[in-house]
């Protein structure tokens, strides 16, 4: 079965965040499935709110990740897609129109209106990472998903651009590259996530994704089916880690660890008499407080999160198109009591997004911590469906060909 495995499609995922990198690979197996082979995890401290600060430091967590992601799937990688996030990130909505040739849209005609609609000022600090069409107008007709096929004289898209800072886009791919992988194409962040976490359904009836991350938050909002709305605020997990610090007067590395191990977004449901162990600082003893007091460090900085959140929905004027509500994800997202502290800030559903939609090790990338690189596994599938399968489909006749001339050699082996 060995020779058979090495020859699917390897896919790879690699998401640079501001507290870790994570890599994960996947083969596309017979069936047209993503199946996960392989993943690694590596501390990254050379990145601050989704900006690359500190070239060599992130570049040698991306090795680290990769190399652990390698040993456990058996496979070399040469490229991956890659994350993009970050406070630089800005989108906007545009317009494109042209006259349909032979009277009825073809896939040409597609292409060419995106074409039209990109064709605005971007600053030139700025590159466009994704043209999302929202939908189409074939003369008077609106709300059209996908118009192949239909009959019409003009054809317009309004679409939704992604722009990313030249400058930080250029730092991410330096640090990319020198690690040894090619990039397939950059994704934000929040659309792979999304990619990997909600549902066609959901979509449909409008949410909003937020990618909590250890820097930002990332939020994607889903109006109809498509992209409407992106935005990022620079709170996220290492800000709760910094207070628990701070209140507690405890290092950096045990308050994450008391986060992790102890933390819970709600003080009022926590017992009384519950106590934890608490490392003291510069070789001070370590003491034991009230679970109670981290809970309540942790509840101010999450109401004020999710209230940043909250406050940037409104804002969008999206809110009354929330239809199926609020999906949180990503690392930080896995505080307790975040979701039941949300259903009281929100007025609309809320729940955790994890993974779904693959299979191998999916188990072990089954938390919201890997939203994002699942995400790009899929996205990158998605992007590139054809190549993929074509792939898939010339090793499935090579190995039936081959195994008819072994079968062939044997049997007059077994003649003469």
């Amino acid at each position: 079965m060995s020779g058979l495995k090495t020859k699917h499609p390897v896919i790879a995922g690699l998401d640079i965040g501001s507290t870790k990198v994570c890599f994960v690979i996947g083969i596309v197996n017979s069936e047209n499935k993503i199946e996960i082979v392989g993943v690694g995890k590596a501390p990254n401290a050379g990145i601050r709110q989704g900006v690359v600060v500190n070239i060599e430091a992130t570049q040698n967590s991306i090795k680290k990740a990769k190399e652990e992601a390698e040993l456990m799937s058996g496979y070399q990688v040469q490229d991956a897609w890659v994350g993009v996030s970050g406070t630089h990130i800005k989108s906007f909505d545009s317009k494109g129109m042209i006259a349909i040739k032979n009277k009825e849209v073809s896939q040409a005609d597609i292409d060419r209106v995106i074409e039209a609609a990109k064709a605005v000022a971007v600053p030139a600090d700025r590159q466009v990472l994704h043209v999302l069409p929202r939908e189409f107008k074939v003369d008077t007709q609106d709300g059209i998903t996908d118009p192949i096929g239909m009959s019409g004289v003009r054809l317009e898209a309004n679409v939704h651009i992604v722009t990313g800072g030249q400058t930080a886009i250029n730092n991410t791919i330096k640090c990319v590259e020198k690690s040894g992988i090619k990039i397939n194409s950059l994704v934000l962040d929040s659309l792979a996530a999304s990619t990997s976490v909600i549902s066609e359904d959901e979509k449909s009836l409008g949410v909003c994704v937020v990618d909590m991350g250890g820097g930002t938050c990332n939020l994607l909002y889903f109006v109809n089916g498509s992209v409407a709305h992106t935005s990022v605020i620079p709170v996220g997990g290492q800000h709760f880690t910094h207070d628990v610090a701070i209140g507690l007067r405890t290092p950096q590395v045990s308050a994450e660890q008391l986060k992790i191990e102890h933390g819970y977004a709600m003080a009022a449901q926590i017992g009384e008499n519950e106590v934890i162990d608490v490392q003291g600082v510069g070789g001070r003893k370590s003491r034991s407080i009230p679970k109670k007091d981290l809970a309540d460090v942790l509840e101010a900085r999450a109401e004020e999160t999710l209230n940043l959140i909250q406050h940037d929905i409104k804002m969008s004027g999206l809110l009354p198109m929330m239809g199926s509500g609020v999906v949180l994800t990503g690392g930080a997202s896995q505080l307790q009591g975040l979701i039941e502290m949300g259903e009281f800030i929100f007025d609309i559903p809320i729940r955790k997004g994890v993974p779904s939609g693959v299979g191998g090790l999916s188990d072990v990338v089954k938390t919201s911590e890997y939203s994002t690189a699942v995400g790009l596994l899929k996205h990158g599938f998605n992007a590139n469906k054809d190549e993929y399968l074509k792939q898939s489909s010339t090793h499935i006749i090579t190995d039936s060909a081959d195994s008819i001339t072994k079968k062939m050699k044997d049997f007059f082996g077994q003649i003469f």
